[in-house]
């Protein structure tokens, strides 16, 4: 037989390649599955089950205040400064579980750390200007960027810590309790959120200020009168809606202002050395909400 023959032969027998073999992507099933359980049990551990959040609800929108109350109608606003030790421990204690748990703790408790130092001295800064101070936006954006038990921490210890310059009283543990709930409440909210715009932070603000002061007045009623009755309750929060405002507008100013620069770093911090691994907000700016607006108006001409 001629070489031509054999050879065609042999083409016959052996299996034609698939023209689709070097264009088709390698599955590889080990790697992918391997991946996967690398990744799940990470994702697993940012999510916080409702067991976790329920527990927080209660411990500090429940248990906090319980104390604070307490102490006030126990000690009859004698023995403040033990109330504020006990609020000062009490806020800790989630944080330190959480410490326990991870390899990142001490790092976490650094920004915290830090956070708090920069809301303290900016109560200081704006000591002159009444009404008017950066508390409040700090607390809001430490919230926003790792959660309600940082931002609860933040708040009340900015309290207890910048009365030492201030003057510690029988309010101490009534401005802990305020500036924490801000802050932990403004944790809750975004705590499924992965932009906050300025409409957001404009409403943050408002409520923050209208909240602190109104929780302020519950405290002033309750010294004025030693018990709390709603009629005096109206009385202060209508006498003290002068200063009610300037809060607003000071939260949404330092808010506008210091929210996008302050979070862009934090969130720098965070990626780079894992902290908070569950929180990943960032700003929406003014000019993007401008042009998605101009965008879809495009699309809809």
């Amino acid at each position: 037989m001629d070489k031509k023959d054999l050879n065609a032969d042999k083409d016959e027998k052996m299996p034609a390649a698939d023209e689709n073999a070097v264009d088709a992507p390698i599955n590889d099933n080990k790697s992918d599955s391997s991946e996967k359980g690398k990744i799940e049990p990470e994702i697993a551990c940012k999510k916080k089950s409702p067991k976790r959040i329920i527990a927080s609800v209660a411990f500090y929108l429940i248990l906090i205040p319980a104390v604070v109350l307490i102490g006030f109608f126990l000690f009859n606003d004698r023995k403040y400064n033990l109330v504020s030790l006990a609020i000062a421990f009490l806020t800790c204690v989630p944080f330190f579980i959480r410490f326990e748990r991870k390899k990142t703790g001490v790092r976490e408790l650094v920004v915290i750390a830090v956070m708090t130092a920069i809301s303290v001295v900016g109560r200081l800064i704006f000591a002159p200007l009444p009404f008017f101070k950066p508390v409040t936006a700090v607390v809001i954006i430490t919230a926003i960027a790792f959660g309600g038990d940082a931002g609860f921490i933040v708040g009340s210890f900015t309290a207890i810590v910048s009365n030492i310059y201030f003057g510690q009283g029988p309010w101490t543990p009534f401005q802990m309790l305020s500036w924490g709930l801000i802050g932990f409440i403004t944790g809750l909210v975004t705590s499924k959120s992965k932009k906050v715009g300025p409409v957001f932070l404009i409403l943050s603000g408002v409520i923050g200020g209208a909240g602190f002061s109104l929780l302020m007045d519950v405290w002033t009623t309750l010294s004025a009168t030693g018990t709390f009755l709603w009629g005096s309750y109206l009385v202060y929060i209508t006498s003290a809606l002068p200063m009610t405002i300037t809060y607003m507008y000071s939260n949404v100013a330092f808010l506008l202002v210091l929210t996008q620069p302050i979070l862009g770093k934090l969130n720098r911090v965070k990626t780079k050395y894992g902290l908070f691994p569950e929180r990943n907000t960032v700003v929406c700016t003014l000019s993007e909400i401008v042009k998605k607006i101009f965008a879809k108006f495009r699309r809809k001409r």
